[in-house]
């Protein structure tokens, strides 16, 4: 277990189209502070080398600021995925100095780079909204010195592949030219058939379709660099997953634990969970949280 992947809970200011979480305004789901300290105590034991936070959006949990302290102080790399329109909300606009001063990655999720497109998935407004933090996050170092990494995230806005991950080429150009933006990397994730992308697939009719062309496309290798192999994903009520897109379907890890059992015991390796959605993950170049895995 090299990353331990903590969503603190479903609440989001967004109703995305394609979130496989389904987070929204309307969620209850959060992570209660017990859970946090028990990843806290995990991480310590374990000497876990990288905590990836996510949600919803994770700072919408009342607890944030306080989690995100304690686990700098046992981890050297710390990753918020922060869907950056969160950031301009009363409550949370010293959140991109607060990150600053703690060396956080901000992993962000920037649909496209053009704003009638990205305003399509997530609502008016969200892309200058987006683009406002992003250019503040750069304003504090984020994209430019070594320690401050902002790296974005691609989805299709439909039923089809992300180009391939030479596509952080045109996104920098693209951004640099037109808004002064720079970041570090760009990772090309493909839409696993989950949550509300689940549901848009059905209604539109392209469910049966998506999942033939994922499975036709499977790529043997991209297996070695899956995330589910060397990641575990905690939700927000303390049970552990494969992998996020396994907490979206609901589908534990095969020896029922939870966080609180890890504790004060040596982590052991188990067979991984699987199920259809795991095709969007082995389709064409290979799909994680952190981008392609083809080997």
């Amino acid at each position: 277990m090299d990353v331990l992947q903590i969503n603190v809970g479903k609440l989001c200011n967004l109703s995305c189209k394609h979130c496989h979480v389904e987070a929204g305004p309307n969620r209850k789901e959060i992570m209660e502070r017990d859970v946090m300290e028990a990843c806290l105590r995990v991480c310590r034991e374990q000497k876990v080398k990288t905590v990836d936070i996510t949600g919803g959006a994770p700072e919408m949990n009342p607890h944030f600021e306080w989690f995100v302290k304690e686990v700098c102080k046992m981890c050297s790399h710390v990753i918020v995925r922060s869907n950056l329109v969160i950031l301009t909300e009363e409550g949370y606009r010293h959140l991109p100095k607060f990150y600053a001063d703690h060396k956080i990655e901000v992993v962000c999720s920037l649909p496209y780079y053009q704003a009638k497109v990205m305003d399509r998935v997530r609502g008016d407004g969200s892309f200058d909204r987006a683009v406002k933090v992003i250019q503040e996050l750069n304003a504090l170092g984020y994209g430019r010195e070594e320690d401050l990494v902002l790296n974005m995230v691609y989805n299709p806005a439909g039923a089809f592949f992300p180009p391939a991950q030479a596509m952080e080429k045109e996104y920098k150009v693209k951004l640099l030219g037109d808004y002064g933006i720079v970041f570090n990397h760009l990772f090309t994730i493909t839409n696993n058939p989950t949550g509300r992308f689940f549901h848009f697939l059905q209604n539109s009719c392209n469910l049966n379709s998506y999942m033939q062309k994922l499975c036709s496309s499977f790529n043997r290798s991209t297996v070695e660099g899956l995330m589910c192999r060397y990641q575990v994903s905690v939700g927000y009520d303390s049970k552990l997953y494969d992998c996020d897109f396994n907490q979206a379907s609901e589908l534990p890890v095969s020896t029922g634990e939870t966080i609180f059992d890890l504790i004060g015991k040596p982590y052991r390796a188990r067979k991984i969970c699987f199920g259809n959605h795991c095709y969007g993950c082995t389709a064409g170049q290979g799909s994680s949280c952190g981008g392609a895995t083809e080997a």
